[in-house]
């Protein structure tokens, strides 16, 4: 599975149209609307590469309102629940 975090610029006054637009789009998990440069942030999971071009400049760009967006490809993922699943391993609680 590959992961794509989307950084979104979009209309400010239309944010949570949009966010709903692309939170219905197939592949992606979750949309955040955040403070900073950017007004959302997309997760995309997508099978192959190629999908991500059909889902990131193929369908959220061209939702109305999207001005821009900077596609950042997940290596690995590290997160607290996975370090505590691994360190309880044969441990009982």
């Amino acid at each position: 599975m590959i992961t794509a975090i989307v950084l979104i610029k979009t209309d400010v006054d239309r944010i949570p149209e949009i966010a709903e637009s692309i939170a219905a789009l197939e592949h992606v998990s979750e949309v955040y609307s955040v403070t900073g440069t950017y007004d959302l942030v997309a997760l995309v999971r997508v099978a192959r590469h190629d999908d991500l071009a059909d889902v990131i400049p193929g369908r959220i760009s061209k939702i109305a309102g999207v001005a821009g967006t900077d596609t950042h490809v997940a290596f690995r993922t590290y997160s607290q629940h996975d370090l505590e699943s691994a360190f309880a391993i044969g441990l009982e609680g």
